[in-house]
């Protein structure tokens, strides 16, 4: 091969970042430099060659494998400059830049501080402080008026009571007090800066800087505000950092900084608010806007205190006001010094101004050194010193101007004097050329003028910066990027720099800073990873805003890249007599890409002396694992690795530990080593592991993991597993949400168990957010895959799918497609081969990984789900079903589920496809999956399957339905009744058919229900062929029928027919109430009158005890049977039975102790029959008190006469009697004799009758056995009315005398009253 071929110019692989770094640290710049023959490299700082041997100690220049790399010590503000590195060989020369920033922090700072980390002792506490600053804050954002609180916690040890550090924050190296914009607040072990109310003047670098006696740490990070939203759409933002400057009794200068997003439109200029301390009235101090970003302000009030805001003005509107200024007083230059020379009372606002008594009137001298000290279009400032001679009295100041080339000289302010030696000319014409000089006046008089101005054009003598120049973007983190630019030419009184962002191809600028930042370089945050971005520059100084520098070229958002940190824990594997395996952790960091090796150094140890080092291996290793040969047994040796990555090799780790190269002869296995730890989540995490390179004198059969939470002394281990697992990882579980843990592993064979290997990093246990799990699915085609989301993917990313934790290589079982931060690993032919766990990791990430482990039983259900997605059915909400409709026409229908618009149907029948016709009608509604089709009847030739076949892209279904035989006969039936009854009731019809019902008072109603009638229609009742004629037993309302036959009889027996008919047709209905349908009426009719019967009732009579019963109606043919003691009755001529009226009842004359017990009455209906009881108990019912007879209904008498009525009284014992009169009781008196005789006879006399003894009188007996009445009325008349009393007397007589044919003799001459 030809040698030329090979040999290239110098290129930069990794080129120098810039920095910027605190006084007194340390900073590193290194680059990759590649090319053939292998290129000289020189750095240099501004131009000049950098020499570390004539700076012993301050440089340190190193070059390993292509890595060169210049170290500068205790960095001072000399080292800030521009360094340059260059690599030169035969095929030319390439060089490449990056600066150095030192900063200092302001205010009273102690200069000879220590560096940060390096803690020195101290000797009044006796102890060397370390302080550590964790859960630090980081690039924050926030938005106008919001409220955003910074903070950190801060460990300082050992801790020492009453104690505290010295906690300061700097923005912008500018030490920060408290204030209503700040507060700060220190726990203990927590410090929070807490920005109140957030304005454009926030954003910068917060730093926390924490000084103890030994030393002091810091902690930086950038802070952005962004605009609040513009009031007005289009307005532009507000202005920032109000200041006043050169204050004096009437007059202030106001400054601003111009805001970085105009609105879309330029800002025609500003408006400045002044407002009185104390009070809250604004009032704007410029009647045009000034574009100039300082303006003077006058006719203040001398010894009042003044803030000031500042608002932007462009044509869509007013900005919102800025933040006030600090109060400044409108005073004396001298009088605010000599303030701030001593303690005063604290401010309030006002100052007194006193002047001493005049001395005798001197005309004071003139004015000195009168310059212009600012001049724009808009105003002309002028400044000057008091004369030399004033007296003691105080002096004020009269302006004038003159064209130049004149000597008309005009007083500017004719009205009021000035008191300071400073005033601003408004007014004045653009272009044009003026003179100036002042005049001194007192009361003594106007002094002579001073020397006049030279000649001064008023226009903007400050220009606006010219443009910036080349923009070049460089990478710097996955959200950031390090944007530099060259600085504007001849700039002056420059301010700053606004830079914009957008993306690229987009044209859509966005700020990336709000307030204006000093320097050429600057990072951009809060970019989106892996988009690409464009950058541009403006400048700012008090005249506006430059144009926009060129656009940048487009940079990928994507971290930087470097050399990562050094391994450690290194330790021996296995040790032979000639050589030795290492093993070692990886490093902390990476350097933003992955490891590509490590290289391995050795040293001979003599007596504790080191020797050189010694490379072990010229090729890099990627495994953590490396046996170290050619050494010399029984010596000493010391170890180093270094990791190399694409940007380098990085910095070798610390010497190891000196071990002792022998040959091992131990029994037991060697230790396992590079433990890993995956899975973290709150409850479990998985430990993995390499088996041991030393295997023992048998191979390794098993391994124990032990835990033990990170705090806990060593005696604390415990084992995880009491049966060693023969893998190479388990799944630790049961922890406890966050605790941290460390864990370690031992390996076992026959000999017994070895040492435990080097003990994991601490890890807490703990879910973060947005973890992701491993999720299964099986898409359409059934192709089952398992799904991997990771939301914190970096540019160099990676997913890393494993089975059982070994990497997949192999693609025949498995394919893995990723995109973006998705990753899908998809099974091709799935089997029993399969199980396992599947694992994926994403690397360059803090950990992030998941698994899921495919049992026989999950794999059986995926295939089957999968075999559904490969073959889908149409799920259907219905099967295929018939049903009738109106006409008789038949429905056949089933409803899909969910159906497409691209879905296909066929009707088939009998293995034929079926078409829409004048037979068949089909519908496919594919909104709601309902598929119809109908047929006007059903023929013999109908008879078979119908079957619904659909298909909806690979998905199919079919549903059928068999209609032969009974089946298909009853609906063709069905259906053919259905057509008859349709065209039955296209006229007047039955709605409801001819049926009776029995009424609760036994009469029997036919009855039926038409309808579609009008007034022609014609209704005709028959019997037996017979019309019936219609009167008042025929009804017909509201469309209903009704024939109603009271006290049926066999007569009523028949065939009875109701015709309906008019123009539109006939329609009958018929009931058949003969032989079997009569004597079921009748049995309805009987069941009626028995449920009607009253429970049977004991009545004691004359003869002796009566039963009886009532019923609504009573007909010949109903069959009734009394019953004692559940036995017919056999009648005699002491126990008899009859019917009065409604009343049934049993008659027991002369009743014993035999006639006891329980007597029913029972009534037939045709079913089971209908009884009612009552209970004859002996005594209960024989000797209860009873009012035998005697007693009218009605008593009519003549006012005057006496009435005298006598009752017989029985029951055992005797009875007590009260009379009552209207439901009151009667006392025996004069007009009323009551008596009770014997026991058996109670009289009731009047003795004389007048009209208010017309009433309802009542006997009431009581015994212990029962109580009895016995009721009368008694209507007393004047004798006009005696013929009509008579009447009514005889008639009463009679009734009575019919009822009680044993009347005693004394009643009926009771009864017979003159």
């Amino acid at each position: 091969m030809n040698e030329d071929n090979l040999q290239h110019a110098p290129d930069f692989v990794i080129k120098p970042r810039s920095h910027t770094v605190w006084e007194k640290q340390c900073v590193r710049l290194h680059c990759t430099v590649t090319g053939w023959p292998e290129p000289r490299v020189v750095w240099y700082k501004n131009n000049v060659t950098i020499d570390p041997m004539a700076h012993p100690g301050k440089y340190k220049i190193e070059s390993s494998y292509n890595v060169h790399s210049l170290e500068i010590n205790r960095c001072d503000f000399d080292d800030t400059a521009q360094y340059r590195v260059s690599a030169m060989n035969s095929k030319g020369e390439l060089s490449s830049f990056a600066s150095i920033v030192v900063k200092r922090f302001k205010g009273e700072v102690d200069e000879f501080l220590p560096a940060p980390r390096q803690h020195a002792f101290c000797s009044e506490y006796g102890v060397t402080f370390e302080t550590h600053i964790v859960d630090k804050f980081g690039v924050s954002f926030g938005r106008e008026g919001e409220t955003m609180s910074l903070g950190c916690t801060v460990i300082i040890y050992p801790t020492i009571q009453r104690y505290q550090p010295e906690v300061q924050w700097f923005r912008d190296d500018v030490l920060l007090k408290p204030s209503k914009w700040t507060h700060m607040h220190w726990s203990g072990n927590h410090a929070t800066l807490t920005l109140t109310h957030l304005n454009k003047e926030d954003e910068g670098l917060y730093t926390l800087r924490v000084t103890t006696k030994s030393g002091y740490e810091t902690h930086s990070a950038y802070v952005f505000v962004r605009d609040a939203e513009a009031e007005l759409e289009g307005a532009p933002t507000a202005p920032l950092d109000v200041q006043c400057q050169d204050a004096n009794k009437d007059y202030v200068i106001v400054t601003w900084k111009q805001p970085a997003v105009d609105g879309g439109s330029t800002i025609l200029g500003y408006f400045v608010d002044r407002c009185e301390v104390g009070t809250t009235h604004w009032i704007q101090c410029n009647d045009t806007p000034v574009k100039f970003a300082r303006f003077p302000v006058t006719a203040l009030v001398e010894g009042r205190s003044y803030i000031f805001r500042v608002r932007a003005v462009n044509r869509a509107g007013t900005s919102r006001p800025s933040r006030v200024s600090e109060p400044v007083a409108a005073m004396d230059p001298a009088d605010r010094a000599r303030m701030k020379g001593h303690t005063s009372a604290p401010w309030t606002g006002q100052i007194i101004v006193t002047e001493e008594e005049p001395a005798e009137g001197v005309v004071p001298g003139k004015p000195r050194d009168l310059a212009v000290t600012e001049a724009t279009k808009n105003y002309v400032v002028l400044s000057w010193r008091p004369p030399g001679q004033r007296g003691h009295e105080g002096i004020m100041y009269y302006v004038e101007k003159c064209v130049a080339g004149t000597d008309s000289w005009q007083r500017v302010n004719t009205e009021i004097p000035v008191k300071s030696p400073r005033f601003a000319l408004f007014d004045l014409s653009e272009g044009k050329s003026y003179r100036f000089r002042v005049r001194c006046c007192n009361s003594a008089g106007v002094g002579e003028p001073s020397e006049p101005t030279e000649a001064t054009t008023v226009g903007d003598k400050l220009d606006i910066p010219s443009a910036p120049g080349r923009v070049v973007p460089t990478r710097n983190t996955d959200t950031s990027v390090v944007v530099s630019w060259e600085e504007s030419r001849d700039a002056k009184e420059l301010v700053g720099y606004y830079i914009e962002a957008s993306l690229a191809g987009k044209n859509a600028w966005e700020p990336c800073n709000n307030k204006p930042v000093k320097g050429t370089r600057f990072v951009c945050h809060g970019l989106t990873t892996g988009d690409s971005y464009m950058f541009r520059v403006r400048a700012l100084n008090a005249a506006g805003l430059s144009d926009y520098s060129q656009e940048s070229e487009a940079i990928e958002v994507k971290a930087a890249i470097a050399s990562p940190a050094p391994p450690y824990g290194i330790t021996v594997l296995e040790s032979v007599r000639d050589s030795m395996v290492l093993g070692w952790k990886q490093p902390t960091f990476i350097g933003g890409a992955d490891i590509t090796g490590y290289f391995v150094d050795y040293r001979e140890v003599v007596d504790g002396v080191p020797g050189k080092w010694h490379e072990a291996n010229i090729k890099a290793v990627s495994e953590r694992a490396y046996r170290v040969t050619d050494l010399k047994e029984n010596k000493f040796y010391q170890f180093q690795v270094r990791a190399a990555n694409m940007a380098g090799v990085g910095i070798p780790s610390q010497p190891s530990d000196i071990f002792k190269c022998e040959e091992w002869t131990i029994a037991v296995p060697g230790p396992p080593y590079d433990l890993q730890l995956s899975e973290v989540r709150k409850h479990s995490l998985v430990v993995l592991w390499k088996p041991p390179v030393y295997q023992g004198r048998d191979p390794v059969n098993g391994y124990y993991i032990d835990i033990k939470e990170a705090d806990a002394p060593e005696e604390d281990w415990k084992g995880v597993n009491e049966k060693a697992t023969g893998k190479t990882y388990m799944k630790v579980c049961k922890l406890k949400e966050g605790v941290s843990y460390v864990f370690r592993v031992r390996a076992q064979n026959k000999a017994g168990v070895g040492k435990p290997s080097q003990v994991t990093e601490p890890v807490v246990a703990q879910t973060r957010p947005g973890t992701q799990e491993i999720v299964v699915n099986v898409d359409d085609e059934g192709v089952i895959s398992m799904n991997f989301e990771c939301t914190q993917m970096t540019a160099d990313s990676q997913f890393v799918w494993c089975k059982n934790y070994e990497e997949i290589t192999d693609s025949t079982r498995l394919t893995v497609e990723t995109k973006a931060g998705k990753s899908k690993a998809s099974f091709k032919t799935p089997d029993l081969e399969d199980l396992g766990i599947y694992s994926c990791l994403v690397t360059h990430t803090d950990g992030v990984s998941a698994s899921y482990t495919l049992t026989e039983e999950g794999l059986k259900d995926l295939l089957k789900i999968s075999h559904d997605h490969k073959f889908p059915i149409i799920p259907l909400k219905s099967d295929l079903a018939v049903e009738l409709l109106e006409k008789g026409r038949v429905r056949f229908w089933l409803q899909a589920e969910k159906i497409s618009p691209n879905a296909k149907l066929d009707y088939v029948f009998n293995d034929n496809i079926l078409t829409h016709g004048e037979k068949y009608k089909m519908n496919f509604d594919k909104n709601t999956g309902i598929i119809e089709m109908f047929m006007e009847s059903l023929g013999p030739s109908d008879e078979g399957t119908y079957t619904f076949q659909l298909k909806d892209g690979k998905a199919t279904n079919q549903s059928s339905l068999v209609l032969i035989g009974d089946v298909f006969d009853n609906l063709r039936k069905q259906s053919e009744f259905q057509r008859k009854e349709f065209f039955r009731k296209q006229g007047p019809h039955f709605v409801e058919f001819l049926s009776y019902e029995v009424t609760p008072e036994c009469c029997v109603v036919l009855k039926c229900k038409v309808g579609n009638i009008k007034k022609e229609t014609v209704v005709i009742w028959q019997k037996d062929e017979r019309e019936l004629k219609v009167d008042e037993k025929l009804s017909f309302t509201e469309g209903v029928l009704t024939l109603e036959i009271s006290k049926i009889s066999k007569k009523d027996q028949g065939i009875y027919k109701v015709i309906v008919k008019d123009d539109r047709g006939t329609d009958t209905s018929v009931l058949k109430l003969t032989d079997q349908g009569f004597k079921d009426l009748m049995n309805k009719v009987f069941s009626v009158i028995a449920n009607s019967a009253t429970p049977l009732k004991i009545q004691s009579t004359a003869e002796g005890i009566r039963l009886y019963t009532f019923v609504n109606y009573y007909n010949d043919e109903l069959h009734v049977t009394w019953h004692y003691r559940d036995a017919a009755i056999a009648f005699t001529e002491r126990i008899k039975s009859g019917v009065v009226g409604e009343q049934l009842w049993l008659q027991i004359s002369e009743p014993t102790e035999k006639d006891k017990g329980k007597y029913a009455i029972e009534f037939f209906d045709g079913k089971g029959g209908v009884r009612r009881t009552v209970e004859l108990s002996g005594q209960g019912e024989l000797n209860r008190a009873r009012v035998a007879g005697g007693l009218p209904d009605v008593v009519t008498i003549q006012e005057g006469k006496a009435l005298n009525l006598t009752c017989n009284i029985s029951g055992d014992p005797v009875p007590e009697v009260t009379w009552l009169k209207n439901e009151r009781e009667l006392v025996s008196d004069n007009h009323y004799i009551l008596k009770f005789e014997s026991g058996k006879f109670a009289s009731f006399t009047i003795t004389q009758v007048n009209t208010s003894d017309s009433g309802r009188y009542s006997i009431l007996v009581k015994n212990k056995y029962g109580t009895e009445s016995g009721d009368f009325t008694v209507s007393v008349f004047i004798p006009d009315d005696q013929d009509l009393a008579k009447a009514v007397v005889s008639s009463r007589m009679f009734s009575y005398l019919f009822c009680n044919p044993k009347c005693p003799d004394q009643v009926l001459s009771t009864l017979m009253i003159n």
